[in-house]
Order: structure tokens, then sequence, then C-alpha cells
């Protein structure tokens, strides 16, 4: 027996247009891309801020405000501890307002009025702070409390077993099945 040839149909012409114009936007944007890389002016491009030289007290108390501030970007990390390009631009930040005279309060009120206060590492007490610094322990003490009552219900449910009840408990056990 002789298997029969299907004969495929030609794809109309519009079925190949997506894959062109796909293939031109792609080529448009790697075009663009090594343009506005190459060409730009090497003036335009941002060129590192070089940082202010701190005396030996203004260093230290600069790397006591990098470690009471939070890293935006890393969050579980401080300024000290980060290595992110936004954590870079805050310790110069720091090192800058040092630079200029100002006291260590000023530089953390700069950074909470432009941060929040999440941007310290240990957040005041505040009344909007609160819920940080009370809630844990009153999702503990609440846990804590509905372990008690669960416990006493347990306890004070179970009922001793009835004549019946043992007679069949007896039976099942001599049974060994």
């Amino acid at each position: 027996m002789r298997a029969r040839r299907v004969q495929r149909r030609p794809l109309p012409p519009w079925h190949r247009l997506p894959r062109k114009l796909l293939t031109v936007a792609m080529l448009a944007v790697l075009v663009t891309g090594l343009l506005v890389t190459f060409l730009t002016p090497a003036t335009l491009r941002a060129a590192p801020a070089p940082s202010p030289v701190l005396s030996p007290e203004q260093e230290q108390r600069a790397d006591k405000l990098a470690h009471g501030l939070r890293c935006l970007v890393c969050q579980n990390q401080t300024l000290a501890e980060s290595n992110a390009p936004l954590a870079l631009d805050m310790r110069k930040l720091i090192r800058g307002q040092l630079a200029e005279g100002k006291t260590d309060t000023e530089i953390m009120r700069f950074f909470e009025d432009r941060y929040g206060d999440f941007v310290r590492y240990d957040p005041p007490f505040k009344p909007i702070t609160w819920l940080l610094w009370v809630g844990p322990f009153a999702l503990l003490a609440v846990g804590f409390l509905v372990l008690v009552r669960t416990l006493k219900r347990r306890a004070g449910t179970r009922a001793p077993l009835t004549a019946d009840e043992r007679a069949r408990a007896a039976r099942f056990l001599d049974s060994g099945s």
C-alpha cells in the first residue's frame, strides 16, 4: 500500500510579516543602543564626584551615621555594609554634610525627611512607629492566649469512657486486630 503525499499549501504573504517586523524592531533597538552608547559626548557621562577629605573624628562620625542608616536597596544591611550604588551615594552625602559642619542630628533629620523613618536602622519610638515596636510583642501575647485557651478546651472536653465503650475496647484488644 502506498502512502499518500500530503500537499502543503504555500503560506500567504502576510504570514511572514510579523517575523519581519520583529526582526526590524530588534535591529532598530540594537542600533539605537549602540548610537547612544558610543556617540554620547564624554562630558555628559557622569563622573564620580570626589569624596571630601575628613578629619579622623569626622570619619568616625561618618562611620557611626552609616551604621545607623538602612540601605534602601538591600533593606537588611546598613549603609556601611552595603555596596549598592545608592548606599555609596548616601555615604557621600553623609561625608559632604559632615564637611559642611552639620551635626549628627541634622544629618539624620535630613535622611528622615528625604526617605522617612524607614531609613533609620532603629526607628524612633513615636506614634507613627508604635506598631513597629509594640506589634511583635502584641502578636506574641495574642498567640500565647490562643495557645492557653486551646489547651484548656482540649483538657476540659475529655470525658471518661462509659461501660459500653470500655467493653467494646476490651473486645477489640482481645481480638488482636
